[in-house]
């Protein structure tokens, strides 16, 4: 199948906001297969392609721990029409990721994710205007709530931009939820990094929010600054990109629990 697989995603960053900005795109390599499917194999479920395992560009297999989660990411595969598009592929993107770099510094990832708690954004409020508060506590209050009575977690919360430190047992509180299997790792990781809180990611880790509460409770300053100065269609188009890798990472987070 020669080395298509580093050619098709070697290039292509990870990053959605840095692939939304590219304003040139790569040169895309055509469809090469004919049929996709999946097939167990050692470590859970393989993606194949005229029956041969995909490789990640790592050369790793690519292989994902359930079959719900491979079949929505053999699906991507499939929806490829006459060239294969990367940017339309955020499951094939984020299983590379936790393939070949989450599974061997999990450790690492984690300590990444908890640096967030220390400055969450649901921690630093608006000092005006009333609409903006009232708007922020809607939608962040009950996160905190549930870092409160489910993680055991308090956060202090302060007005404006100036950092305020956290108590050292609501981090280590918060910490001990960040997942240690490396899928639901990558998508809490994503999810962090895209939305600025790792309380958010945890709270739809564990099922408390959904995908499109959590990403409105992300953009919550966002849209109130949008509703009073009229849309930018750049922002919103890298937004729609980011979007998509949410949507990547959460559907990892709900497809790749392993059974007991």
């Amino acid at each position: 199948m020669r080395d298509l697989f580093d050619e098709i995603f070697a290039n292509n960053p990870l990053d959605p906001t840095e692939a939304a900005r590219r304003a040139v795109r790569p040169q895309l390599t055509r469809r090469f297969y004919a049929k996709v499917g999946t097939a167990s194999d050692a470590g859970g479920v393989s993606i194949r392609l005229d029956d041969r395992p995909i490789k990640t560009p790592a050369r790793r297999l690519l292989v994902a721990p359930t079959q719900p989660l491979a079949q929505v990411i053999a699906a991507e595969w499939e929806a490829q029409a006459d060239v294969i598009d990367p940017a339309r592929m955020p499951l094939t993107r984020l299983a590379n990721s936790i393939i070949d770099g989450v599974a061997d510094n999990a450790a690492a990832v984690a300590a990444e994710v908890a640096k967030y708690l220390g400055s969450d954004l649901l921690c630093y409020r608006a000092e005006m205007p009333r609409g903006l508060i009232v708007r922020q506590a809607e939608m962040w209050d009950p996160i905190l709530a549930f870092a409160h009575d489910q993680l055991g977690a308090r956060f202090v919360l302060t007005e404006g931009v100036t950092f305020i430190e956290q108590p050292e047992h609501a981090i280590a509180a918060a910490r001990r939820a960040i997942p240690e299997d490396p899928w639901r790792l990558g998508g809490v990781h994503v999810i962090t990094t895209l939305t600025g809180s790792a309380l958010i990611a945890l709270a739809l880790a564990a099922g408390a929010l959904t995908v499109d509460a959590a990403w409105e409770a992300a953009h919550v300053d966002e849209d109130w600054n949008m509703a009073q100065w009229g849309r930018d269609a750049v922002a919103l188009e890298r937004r729609a990109a980011r979007f998509a890798e949410m949507r990547a990472a959460a559907t990892v987070l709900e497809l790749s629990k392993v059974a007991p």
